[in-house]
């Protein structure tokens, strides 16, 4: 006779086991419920995932291993941070994921980020299982110096625990290429091997090309497969983008090599409003500005005419056809999501992780809004830190041409996937299409090694 726990049990008894264990985790419990509100609908007639406890499995991480990271200022001062590692599931391949140094990072953060991966590398159909780490450690305002000696002491600990067959991390929110490089140094120096443990490399030390512009590309590549499934196109069409980092700025020029106008890009003071569109030259000059000088968006308007600056707002009140959020989690709520919709916004690809709040995704749903979630829409940056790692591997370099036809076509088969598992009478629910099918192949997978 079956348990009890073999039983399907309905999804609010399931969350509030979920807040039982993690209380306080506000960011990991709403990551949990959108999967857990599709998949749970998925599995009622698939006993096999019950009896084994799939869902409740995957929301709980292998491990994480918490560790504190010291390090010396430049003014002599000894200074303590914390440091995580969230290796949530490998049940289809290494531990891949990003590695985020800011204030806001706690576990909370690091366990939502985990889970969301997991679904997302599934989704590219390489053998990637969800992982992710960080610090609080903030780098804006830091020297070089300084940077250099957090990012040592991070890796002193962080290299126990990852290895390319085990655990391969990347860059994330504060982890660019300068950080990268730091800690792939430590890990080399420490290890005395030279391994693909990291991906987002300079490309004179093993790194993929392609890899910056990944995730911003790859995300209006989705943007536009989803807009041609629906008989549109994106030439001619205005966007509105939220961000100004890495995602942001190359999900921008994309969008203006296809014949798309970018209206907006922000910050987290505020968001820049050009009505005659940021065009190559305009996103170059940002890149300057915000890489190179460290300024803020709000001197946009100081450059360029015409355009104005919107102090402690966001862009989702500006009149367009299409719309990224390229910025951080949760930067998109109900509000701002009816005024989306009431503008005339026809389609919107998240750029960054869980940028739209339940409740905001709720009102995409109900408008019929062509919705991409981050966890397909941005899933461009892993893949190509996938195919990175397959390079390393190999000791080969790939060239720009060919990575970009390969990013085309895994951005191109993850929305055909959203498609087959959320297609019903004619419309397209990305979202559960996109957690049905991430959730899908690990969850076989984890069948396949029975109970562990």
């Amino acid at each position: 006779m079956a348990s009890v726990h073999d039983q399907p049990v309905d999804l609010d008894t399931f969350m509030e086991g979920v807040e039982k264990r993690n209380p306080g985790q506000t960011e990991f419990i709403q990551a949990v419920q959108e999967v857990a509100q599709d998949v749970f609908d998925f599995t009622q007639d698939k006993q096999e995932y019950h009896e084994a406890q799939i869902l409740r499995r995957i929301a709980e991480p292998d491990r994480i291993v918490s560790f504190r990271v010291c390090w010396e200022d430049d003014d002599h001062n000894i200074r303590v941070e914390r440091g995580w590692r969230v290796q949530n599931n490998n049940a289809i391949g290494p531990y891949k994921g990003g590695i985020r140094f800011h204030s806001s990072v706690n576990e909370s953060v690091l366990k939502f980020l985990a889970f969301e991966q997991t679904f997302k590398n599934s989704l590219t159909g390489l053998p990637m299982g969800g992982g992710k780490g960080g610090s609080n450690f903030d780098p804006k305002g830091k020297s070089d110096s300084e940077i250099m000696r957090f990012c040592q002491s991070f890796m002193t600990e962080l290299q126990r625990h990852i290895g390319p067959d085990i655990d391969v991390p990347a860059g994330d929110i504060g982890v660019g290429a300068r950080e990268i490089g730091y800690l792939f140094g430590q890990y080399k120096r420490i290890t005395n091997r030279w391994e693909g443990v990291l991906t987002g490399k300079g490309t004179e030390y093993g790194g993929s090309k392609m890899r910056p512009e990944a995730t911003g590309d790859g995300a209006v590549y989705f943007l536009r497969s989803m807009l041609q499934h629906a008989g549109e196109d994106i030439e001619g069409k205005t966007a509105v983008i939220s961000g100004a980092g890495n995602v942001a700025t190359h999900a921008a020029e994309k969008l203006v090599d296809l014949g798309g106008k970018v209206l907006t890009m922000s910050d987290s003071d505020g968001f820049i409003h050009d009505p005659d569109g940021i065009d190559r030259d305009k996103i170059d000059w940002i890149k300057c500005l915000k890489n190179e000088r460290r300024g803020r968006i709000k001197e946009y308007v100081e450059e360029f005419s015409g355009a104005s600056y919107h102090e402690g707002k966001r862009p989702w009140d500006v009149e367009c056809d299409l719309a990224m959020p390229c910025a951080t989690q949760n930067e998109l709520n109900e509000d701002n999501a009816r005024s989306l919709v009431e503008n005339g916004c026809m389609a919107l690809a998240e750029g960054a992780n869980m940028p739209t709040t339940l409740e905001g995704g709720k009102v995409f749903h109900d408008a019929q809004i062509m919705y991409g979630p981050g966890k397909a829409a941005n899933a461009g940056g892993v893949a190509v830190s996938g195919l990175e790692m397959s390079q390393n591997a190999e000791r080969i370099s790939w060239e720009s041409d060919r990575l970009g036809d390969m990013l085309t076509e895994l951005m191109e088969g993850i929305h055909d996937k959203c498609v087959e598992y959320g297609e019903k009478d004619g419309a397209v629910d990305y979202v559960r299409g996109a957690n049905i099918a991430g959730f899908k192949k690990v969850a076989d997978a984890m069948l396949a090694f029975g109970v562990m």
